[in-house]
């Protein structure tokens, strides 16, 4: 209590004080001349380890891709597709394709069965490995056939186990033919290995 009555006093009084400007103030002038010596930093000598930078041989395991691609001739099926009459389709010969990215083991790839159902084909193949071991390495496996007919729409099975290569990823992988067969039904088979 005894604060607050201090603080009051303290108010009143400066709240009753009159303060009026009675002439102007102005700063007092000086004239300075300073001189001064420029100094001098003080000097470090500093040790520090000595670098060299250099290259040395090791032996590391670096992993390495081949794939060696041979032109041979071999004996490539060819498909005739003849439309029904008053069809009026151009005929144009292409090429169906199955690949396969393997690793491990060799593999064989082959196509097995064609389908065909209004303007779809369905490319059936299979993959299979082989006991040959190919190491660390990988290599690709292909199969195709020629076919002369009117554009059509182009699908593609493969029955097997798929290959864990980002590479497999185009094509539909089915466990059995089977399996396959059941969903064909109905539909035309214009070529059977």
């Amino acid at each position: 209590m005894k604060k607050f009555t201090i603080i009051l006093l303290t108010s009143v009084l400066i709240i009753s004080c009159n303060v009026k400007k009675e002439e102007k103030g102005e700063m007092p002038e000086m004239d300075v001349d300073i001189s001064a010596d420029a100094g001098e930093l003080p000097e470090y000598e500093v040790n520090w380890a000595d670098i060299n930078v250099g290259t040395t041989t090791k032996t590391v395991n670096v992993p390495k891709v081949v794939i060696v691609m041979e032109e041979e001739e071999v004996e490539v099926p060819v498909i005739d597709v003849e439309m029904p009459e008053g069809d009026t389709s151009e005929m144009e010969e292409r090429t169906l394709m199955v690949e396969a990215e393997v690793t491990d083991n060799e593999h064989n790839i082959e196509i097995q069965k064609i389908y065909a159902s209004n303007n779809n084909l369905y490319v059936i193949s299979e993959l299979k490995a082989t006991d040959k071991s190919i190491g660390d390495k990988k290599m690709r496996v292909s199969d195709q056939v020629v076919l002369n007919a009117p554009d059509m729409s182009v699908q593609y099975i493969v029955i097997g186990q798929k290959p864990d290569r980002m590479f497999n990823t185009k094509y539909k992988y089915m466990d059995s033919m089977s399996d396959v067969e059941a969903k064909m039904d109905g539909y035309k088979v214009i070529y059977t290995k």
